[in-house]
């Protein structure tokens, strides 16, 4: 199988007796954008966040089977989950930048990390992250004003920024464009495909458009399964399963 960056096999998760993913394995391919389906309540963001470890901060949670990067098994309890999370940035729905200046929202990362040595070092971090999310032209004469006074779809290339500013491999957006507006979102949506030649990018999305516009693989869930996965022409124009067929025509969901 060509470039795989992460491997799942047999992913269950657990919320108490609820079992909420049920049976997963799916190979996602290095700089690609693989998109998550599905209805709601269906699985996709629950399983994006087992490729971070994000579960592991919900206490009833349990995840069981193998979901390795680069071969490494990132629930052997050798991985420190911080620096997998370094590694595997994550981008929320809710743009979420902290209640800190636009500067230190991007330097708090690689500060923490002990990324740089110098002030000079951080300062060509904070403006190449900001370069890479297609922030810095609007922000770079008020780096010390609060980010949270940025708008919407700038506080989201923010939060992309932020995510860029530790040099992950990964990037993991959950629903990233559902509380922006169109023009904020198409900023969001070109910069996913500027940023694939370079990460590796998972994408959950509630709109179907979205993930034919901005995904190379798609993976369609519901009820907790993985229903199937393939390029995403294929899947919006020759599914193989009715399940799918039927969401993506409208049946439901």
């Amino acid at each position: 199988m060509e470039n795989v960056k992460i491997a799942a096999e047999k992913v269950q998760v657990f919320y108490g007796e609820t079992h909420a993913i049920k049976d997963v394995s799916i190979d996602i391919r290095a700089r690609t954008v693989t998109a998550f389906i599905g209805p709601s309540g269906c699985g996709k963001s629950t399983f994006l966040r087992c490729l971070n470890r994000m579960n592991d901060t919900i206490d009833i949670c349990r995840v069981e089977g193998r979901i390795a990067i680069d071969n490494e098994d990132i629930y052997d309890p050798k991985v420190d989950p911080v620096q997998l999370r370094a590694k595997v940035g994550m981008v929320f729905q809710k743009p979420n930048p902290f209640p800190k200046s636009i500067y230190d929202n991007i330097a708090y990362g690689p500060r923490i990390h002990g990324l740089v040595r110098r002030k000079s070092e951080l300062d060509d971090i904070v403006a190449s992250s900001l370069q890479k999310a297609g922030l810095w032209e609007e922000v770079k004469d008020r780096l010390d004003s609060p980010g949270t006074g940025l708008s919407g779809g700038q506080q989201q290339r923010l939060c992309i920024a932020r995510a860029i500013a530790v040099s992950p491999e990964v990037i993991l957006m959950d629903e990233p464009c559902s509380a922006l507006d169109p023009i904020a979102t198409a900023k969001v949506e070109e910069l996913i495909d500027e940023l694939r030649e370079n990460y590796t990018i998972v994408i959950v999305t509630h709109s179907m458009q979205q993930a034919a516009r901005v995904s190379q693989r798609t993976a369609f869930f519901h009820l907790g399964n993985l229903v199937e996965v393939g390029d995403t022409q294929d899947i919006f124009t020759n599914p193989v399963d009715k399940r799918t067929q039927d969401y993506i025509t409208g049946r439901f969901g």
